[in-house]
């Protein structure tokens, strides 16, 4: 019966849809405007991020030659005419590195595009969900945006929620329920038809269609982000999941199998409450936790930590709001924003307890505070003995929740990367050239020909210390230079506010 099904899906929803167009990314910023002289970067170092990071053969006293949009030439100033009728920015003593990539976030207004761009983050996976709102497809200038979605489930969040043929289907009633194999058939086709890049595996979706549904999306060309609660990790994981999302979800790899069984029926109750407190509570010498390092460093999965989402629940953080690109940013737009005059996370009561003394009340706070991080710190050292392992990572900030910040969080997630054991070269690269090896995006992560031109020049070293990555001198997408003050000026209100979804 299941070979029957799959061959009635494949031949009346697969097949034809493999007929028609190529899918096609929506249109963000204008396009170049085709005959302007080429731009030129001459005399900087182009920073190496090849490799995972791993290689470091930076070209120093490079010229970089961009035409409409794209790479043309790079190479040493002694090999690379200049052509006469360019456009020069001088780099001499200066560093180039590509364009950031968050590779998890929300995007909900122009101010929120503005961070990004200020702070050189020229390409974001975006998501569109109850706690990050809709996407502001409208904002210009704006971050290359890759679509991600919801698969094989009800979701008010959906991308496709908003077509007729959808919108019943779609729509959560109780809880999320899965879709069937047929219909997850047409939501895969249509979703990559209307430019969708990325597919999210929530936690609902049981572990045959999880498999089902990453190697349809693969054949589509379709990335697969992972954030599984009802199917074991080892199993999407050796179905070829392209990256696991979040710190706090992938240690679910760690419970034994009498914790995962229940999740199939329960993966957002008590059973899912008990397996993550079972998961946080592993100290981070158990043999499982360097076994279960060992196997994802021997797959394809990479891991997408969203560090920052607990940046402020662990040491040595500051107040993101002393940032210059916060004033871009309306709380309004923000999730669980932190306090801005303190920057520390806003522990709310409930309404009760306001006719509690004042003292009874800060010792509340302060007793959920100090929960939230011995909870942040238990998962960092299941991270730190993760690292062990040697796996692969994305960079992603998560923003705009919790704290975070978009643009501003891309950086923080680099320091935390580098505090994880990272170099900073290899954590440049986790926000740059790795979503290239990984994901095939071979449009972006390098400063090489054919690569489309989000370039960054900056006047300090970021291999010797990633905070250089922040100090930006030109900021250039799609081969335009971006006037960095400008973005400073542009404001835009908040999202509105958001129905019920699924949580990414």
């Amino acid at each position: 019966m299941r070979f029957a099904l799959a061959i009635f899906v494949w031949l009346s929803v697969i097949a034809p849809a493999e007929a028609g167009v190529k899918p096609q990314a929506p249109a963000q910023n204008p396009p170049p405007l085709p005959g302007l002289p080429p731009l030129v970067l001459a005399g900087g170092t182009v920073i190496d991020v090849t490799d995972w990071g791993r290689s470091a053969k930076d070209l120093q006293d490079a010229v970089v030659i961009i035409q409409e949009g794209r790479i043309t030439d790079v190479g040493p100033r002694s090999l690379v005419a200049i052509p006469p009728n360019a456009r020069v920015i001088d780099c001499t003593g200066r560093y180039l590195i590509p364009g950031l990539v968050d590779g998890f976030a929300g995007m909900n207004s122009q101010g929120q595009a503005n961070a990004n761009l200020y702070m050189g983050v020229t390409t974001v996976v975006a998501s569109s969900d109850e706690r990050r709102g809709p996407i502001d497809f409208t904002a210009s200038p704006s971050p290359h945006l890759y679509l991600l979605d919801s698969v094989g489930t009800t979701d008010n969040w959906s991308l496709l929620i908003k077509r007729p043929e959808w919108a019943a289907k779609l729509k959560v009633g109780a809880h999320p329920v899965e879709l069937s194999l047929e219909e997850t058939a047409r939501q895969i086709n249509d979703a990559a038809h209307m430019g969708t890049r990325v597919l999210w595996i929530g936690h609902n979706i049981t572990a045959a269609n999880t498999q089902w549904i990453i190697s349809r999306a693969h054949q589509v060309g379709l990335i697969t982000y992972g954030e599984f609660v009802a199917t074991p990790y080892s199993v999407g994981v050796e179905a070829g999941v392209d990256a696991l999302l979040h710190m706090s979800k992938y240690e679910l790899g760690l419970i034994p199998d009498e914790l995962q069984r229940p999740l199939a029926d329960d993966p957002n109750g008590p059973a899912a409450n008990t397996a993550y407190d079972y998961s946080e509570r592993l100290p981070p010498t158990d043999l499982h936790i360097r076994t279960y390092a060992r196997f994802l460093a021997a797959h394809h999965a990479a891991l997408m930590p969203t560090f920052s989402i607990y940046y402020l629940r662990l040491p040595e953080h500051r107040n993101l709001w002393n940032e210059p690109a916060a004033s871009l940013l309306d709380p309004k737009g923000l999730w669980a924003p932190s306090d801005p005059k303190t920057g520390e996370h806003v522990y709310p009561l409930a309404p009760w307890t306001r006719r509690l003394p004042g003292s009874t009340q800060r010792w509340m706070q302060d007793n959920q505070r100090k929960k939230a991080d011995l909870e942040a710190m238990r998962l960092w050292r299941i991270n730190q003995a993760i690292f062990t392992g040697s796996p692969r990572y994305l960079a992603a900030s998560g923003a705009p929740v919790l704290g975070t910040m978009p643009g501003i969080s891309m950086h923080t997630e680099l320091e935390l990367l580098v505090r994880l054991g990272l170099s900073p070269r290899e954590a440049l690269a986790a926000a740059t050239n790795n979503f290239a090896i990984q994901f095939g995006w071979n449009e972006l992560g390098q400063i090489a020909p054919g690569r489309r031109g989000d370039i960054l020049v900056l006047d300090a070293d970021p291999t010797a210390n990633i905070w250089n990555a922040r100090r930006i001198v030109t900021l250039i997408e799609d081969g335009n230079v971006i006037d960095r003050d400008g973005l400073m000026n542009l404001k835009a209100p908040a999202a509105s506010p958001a129905p019920a979804g699924a949580v990414r």
